[in-house]
């Protein structure tokens, strides 16, 4: 699909030869912040009219706009029916109520399974309901995961080392469980007294949560602090929480293969399943399932990607988006590229097919991550807009409503929910994916002027100082007069 591009309007009326151009109210918007570098396009969607542009061409860090690259290309070449399916299985037979082997899950690369919640051990409950069906009081042998459906790869290129306590910065696995962190609380005691802290899940075994916190007197400041060390599941709790207040933090944690089979063995017990055997990760094993002898037990299948595309995207879900990214790259390798197959590398590979159909310049494109959390990524506001525009004239009209519909809208939902306020001119017309990073804040979607006309926009804004919420100001009051277009 061509989309060619009329006239370019920059942000002031067209120009008889030889006339000077005055500033327009775009350029007296965005001048506020001058010592800050900004990247803006606006292109009318239907004709690919430019009504604004500065600085349209250069390379700049997308942050968490590049979760529209990696959706965009997922759902383009998967569709929104696609869903992933986890299987348990079990290598030896049943006899005498004692399963004779070990339980192994085939991870698919699910973010979902185990989603914090109520109903975050289901799917666990759902399999002992299998294998009580089919006779089973005991598992002789191991609880295995096999997350090899992903390359073990659990952290994204260049992720800023502190980050990776915190639940937006979550190792990949092709064996996801609660997302991979566990959600922990601190409340306060007595003034002076350490604060208690309780966590859920209850993996025994897993976590060795220390307890340094205190207790602070009511109307004191809160000062959180959670530490883990580079290897293992020690979590360090030194926050300091006022009478009154309640500290509450999602830390990632390490090794989400074992994460899933602890909690796996600790539901099969709970159930009344004994369970002889370890927790064991499939990279510690010498020889591999032979899937070809085992049988299945259970299967268990994810929301379609449809549901997933949507919570990536209002939410800004890291640990979907990679997730998303790799599954592109496990099933539509590249042939030829040395890469693995359920790697990012291979991901962003895959997702070219979709940038070039897009008539995005792949090569000046600089993709590492799905989420966007590094800053290594580098997209140009033109890459963006075309991208934009292919997917707002996608042929495949499930495609089509999907991508928009998962956009955060304007003081509705999201990310967004509390930007565009009622009142405002953008105000449900703006479905936008915002994007943060030190000094980087980028948004980047679609607006609806006031003549019905559709406008996709992308604004990027990179190596300012000073506060976040002036750079936001700055990037609502642009797309507020855009919505605001007669």
């Amino acid at each position: 699909m061509i989309h060619r591009y009329k006239t370019v309007i920059f942000g002031f009326a067209l120009l008889a030869p030889g006339a000077v151009a005055q500033p327009g109210p775009a350029d007296a918007i965005l001048d506020v912040r001058p010592q800050a570098w900004w990247g803006v396009l606006v292109v009318d969607v239907s004709s690919g009219e430019v009504h604004y542009a500065r600085n349209a061409e250069r390379s700049f860090i997308p942050a968490s706009v590049t979760k529209l690259y990696t959706t965009a290309a997922v759902l383009d070449q998967l569709g929104p029916d696609y869903r992933y399916e986890t299987r348990l299985y079990a290598d030896g037979p049943v006899a005498n109520s004692i399963l004779q082997g070990n339980l192994v899950v085939r991870g698919a690369g699910d973010p979902t399974t185990g989603t914090p919640g109520e109903l975050h051990l289901a799917i666990f409950h759902a399999w002992a309901d299998s294998l009580l069906a089919r006779g089973v009081r005991q598992v002789q042998g191991d609880v295995i995961g096999d997350d090899d459906i992903f390359d073990d790869v659990l952290l994204g290129d260049s992720w800023s080392w502190d980050d990776l306590v915190y639940a937006y910065a979550a190792p990949v696995s092709g064996l996801t469980f609660h997302e991979n962190v566990v959600d922990i609380t601190v409340t306060p005691t007595h003034p002076g007294a350490p604060a208690q802290v309780t966590w859920t899940p209850l993996v025994p075994g897993f976590f060795d949560v220390v307890n340094h916190s205190t207790t602070r007197a009511r109307g004191a400041l809160l000062r959180e602090d959670y530490e883990r060390g580079a290897t293992g599941n020690r979590i360090i709790i030194s926050s300091q929480v006022p009478v009154g207040q309640i500290d509450s933090e999602s830390i990632s944690v390490q090794n989400p293969t074992l994460y899933f089979m602890h909690a796996l063995r600790e539901a099969l017990l709970a159930r009344g399943i004994a369970v002889l055997g370890q927790p064991r990760d499939i990279d510690e094993l010498s020889i591999k399932p032979e899937y070809g002898r085992a049988w299945v037990v259970a299967r268990h299948q994810s929301v379609p990607l449809e549901e997933l595309i949507a919570e990536t995207n209002k939410d800004s879900h890291n640990l979907f988006a990679e997730h998303l990214l790799r599954t592109l790259g496990v099933e539509r390798p590249v042939a030829g590229e040395d890469l693995e197959p359920g790697s990012a590398a291979m991901g962003v590979a895959a997702a070219q097919v979709t940038f070039a159909a897009a008539q995005v310049d792949t090569s000046r494109l600089q993709l590492v991550d799905g989420s966007g959390l590094s800053r290594k990524n580098l997209v140009s506001p033109r890459m963006t807009v075309n991208l934009l525009r292919y997917m707002a004239h996608h042929p495949n009209q499930s495609v089509r409503h999907t991508f928009q519909a998962s956009l955060p809208v304007g003081g509705t939902d999201g990310t967004l929910e509390y930007r565009f306020p009622a009142g405002a001119p953008a105000h449900r017309v703006v479905q936008a994916k915002t994007g943060t990073l030190g000094n980087v804040s980028t948004l980047a979607g679609y607006v609806s002027s006031g003549s019905r006309k559709q406008l996709a926009f992308a604004i990027f804004c990179n190596h300012f100082t000073g506060k976040y919420s002036d750079i936001r100001s700055i990037q609502d009051r642009l797309v507020n007069h855009l919505a605001s277009l007669p």
